[in-house]
């Protein structure tokens, strides 16, 4: 019989590190720290490591990355893009070596080349005859998300490689960052026109990646350096992984310039002594060293774990900045989708030449198994995040007089009960017209991803809250110039450009309404998805769970969540009211029901288009019905072919599918070409 708290321990854990998977890969919004994230993991493999007989093959420990978005074409890797193990000593670092060691002895005098650990978003870029042909993220390590646009705009990502000696289709793979200086700049920018801050460097990279607009990525000043290159059609005699950088430098790539090459183990452990007090004064983020062998032949005969992890590499990973301070108190508040956030209140501390006096604590589960105490002495970490975290207790200097924490059993603003769904950690409040949930949820409406109100950033929100002239999005749509006017900070032509920006958000597409009223589990891919099927918020309220769940991409937790708050009868009041004031509530005609000539049949795009990107050529075909997809199979309807199409050309003549060209495709496309 299996031990019921074994199993308990490994549910919780593969729950909580799943969540922050997706929190990191999927939503760019991470929800603990890389160490925090490490002990859950490795006490996770630790434990199937012990008990492989419940080891699951959904386990996080059994797959690489994120699951990639919706909203992006998928496209898979050449080879898989792996995860790194970790070492966070000086003697799981020599382990490692002594594994490599046992498994064949010419390891013991191989060079080892040792690189700075950019703290950034992976990115495989592939080359077909020296030119650009397609950016892919890392996604799952197999299958990733196609943003050539987006990469198109990092000016250190070369369109066309220099020089000559490469294969004629290879992938280089590498970092896209952005430079703390960068950072501060643009979160200037950003403050100037009431958007919230990046929270860090890390996930503004990856936010910006993945964004729609590829003006994003240069708004955000991403920077890219290369590490990897793999061919995929040619050859690359190249013998050491030293060479592979010089040969990408020759080829117009940067390259991280601290990287070196050393004699053995000693000098690798020398060298990341030597890094450990000095890392953080580089420009750019990064949390450690990877040590690597340098012979490339003897990384193929070496090999991975399990076709996941390389043996021939190890991140030498160093701790985040951290302090210890006194928990004095736990505070409660409400986010705009309901969930309880607990909050710690500590006594001030310095973490990295900041004052800090607030963490976030995640959850109840985490704070119950940590057994976290109000007057506890708590370890704080800060690591390039802007809240700071709780890592947990110091057991050691407890006193008797801690008090354990207990969740409150109804929101603290409103009193309504508060709901656990099942398999979820977080307590929701389910009360739409909840004043906990009204600065948040307001603040998401207004924002570029909702309405896009300019000028109402979360301080003007706040006191609009506190003079009572505002409760909910509705009243948004009656405020009056002169009431603004009479509000400190208020001049009349600021009064005036802020209503005038409310005016045009009134003709936003029913994808921005749906988008910013905050449904829980609802983003902006499935929003949209809804806009274009139903046409009309009137249509939508009045669609059943099956027709929802219909739509590619949704499924009961986001249906569940949608007609649930549908059904609130102060949901529907205020979007009423929402009607009442102008707020379109439908879709752009061709959106709907419009032009559609390409209704339900699926595309594939290849090569280098004459006058259309990737981006505007999906988008076209999608506002005609159609759906792209990356990869050709039998449901394959048509294939639109470009200069240096690739294997997907190949495929379609093997399953007899329709080759066309841009010029055919605009033609079908009628009137929206």
């Amino acid at each position: 019989m299996t031990d019921p708290s074994l199993m308990a321990e490994l549910e919780s854990l593969r729950r909580q590190i799943e969540g922050a998977n997706r929190a990191y890969h999927d939503l760019d919004a991470p929800e603990i720290s890389d160490a925090e994230y490490d002990v859950l993991f490795r006490r996770l493999q630790s434990l199937e490591s012990s008990h492989p007989e419940l080891v699951t093959p959904d386990s996080p420990t059994q797959r690489i990355g994120g699951t990639p978005a919706t909203h992006l074409p998928k496209a898979p890797h050449a080879a898989p893009m792996l995860s790194l193990d970790n070492a966070f000593t000086t003697e799981e670092l020599m382990a490692w070596h002594q594994r490599m060691v046992r498994l064949d002895g010419r390891v013991t005098t191989t060079r080892l080349a040792v690189e700075v650990k950019i703290d950034g978003a992976a990115l495989s870029l592939t080359y077909l005859h020296g030119v650009l042909e397609r950016a892919v993220t890392r996604g799952n390590g197999a299958i990733g998300e196609e943003i050539t646009g987006n990469a198109r705009a990092i000016a250190d990502i070369p369109l066309t490689i220099t020089g000559d000696d490469w294969p004629e289709v290879m992938e280089v793979r590498g970092e896209v960052y952005i430079p703390r200086q960068s950072l501060e700049t643009v979160n200037a920018e950003r403050e100037a026109m009431d958007l919230d801050p990046l929270q860090n460097p890390r996930n503004a990279a990856a936010g910006a990646l993945r964004a729609l607009d590829p003006a994003e990525a240069r708004r955000r000043r991403l920077r890219f350096f290369a590490y990897q290159v793999v061919p995929v059609e040619g050859t690359l005699e190249i013998p050491t992984h030293e060479a592979m950088l010089e040969q990408l430098v020759t080829w117009g790539f940067p390259v991280e310039p601290h990287h070196q090459t050393v004699q053995g183990i000693d000098d690798a452990v020398a060298l990341v002594e030597e890094w450990s007090e000095t890392i953080r004064t580089l420009p750019f983020d990064a949390d450690g060293l990877v040590v690597k062998v340098d012979d490339l032949a003897l990384r193929e005969e070496l090999g991975t774990v399990s076709g996941r992890i390389p043996r021939w590499a190890i991140a030498r990973k160093f701790p985040a900045e951290s302090a210890t301070t006194r928990l004095l108190d736990i505070e409660v508040n409400i986010g705009r989708t309901g969930a309880l956030a607990p909050t710690a209140l500590l006594e001030p501390v310095r973490i990295g030449g900041v004052t800090v006096t607030r963490a976030t604590l995640h959850n109840e589960e985490i704070i119950a198994q940590r057994d976290v105490r109000i007057g506890d002495v708590v370890e704080v970490i800060r690591s390039g995040d802007v809240i700071p975290k709780v890592l947990g207790p110091d057991r050691r200097q407890r006193t008797g007089d801690e008090q354990p924490w207990t969740p409150p059993a109804t929101c603290p603003y409103c009193e309504t009960p508060l709901s656990r769904p099942e398999g979820e950690v977080n307590r929701y409040c389910l009360n739409a017209r909840c004043p906990g949930r009204a600065f948040e949820g307001l603040v998401h409406f207004v924002s570029k991803a909702g309405m896009d109100i300019q000028g109402l950033g979360p301080e003007r929100v706040r006191q609009l809250l506190a003079e009572a002239l505002i409760t909910d999005p509705a009243d948004l749509y009656s405020l009056r110039s002169e009431q603004l006017v009479a509000l400190e900070g208020f001049a009349e032509q600021s009064a005036t450009a802020l209503i005038d920006a409310i005016e045009a958000s009134r003709s936003r597409p029913l994808r921005a309404l749906l988008t910013a009223i905050g449904v829980r589990h609802l983003g902006a891919a499935a929003a949209k998805s809804l806009a274009r099927r139903f046409g009309t918020m009137a249509a939508l309220r009045a669609a059943t769970q099956a027709e929802i769940e219909a739509l590619d991409g949704i499924g009961p937790a986001i249906s569940g969540s949608l007609l649930g708050y549908l059904a609130d009868p102060a949901v529907a009041e205020m979007l009423d009211r929402l009607a009442d004031g102008g707020v379109a509530q439908r879709e752009d005609a061709i959106e709907v029901g419009g032009h559609r000539p390409l209704a339900g049949l699926i595309l594939v795009l290849t090569g280098t288009l004459p006058t259309l990107t990737k981006a505007e050529a999906t988008e076209r075909i999608e506002r005609a019905g159609g759906t792209v997809k990356s990869s050709v199979s039998r449901k394959t309807s048509l294939v639109v072919a470009g200069e240096d199409a690739g294997s997907k050309l190949s495929r379609a003549g093997e399953l007899g599918i329709e080759v066309i060209d841009e010029a055919e495709l605009l033609r079908r496309l009628g009137g929206d070409g």
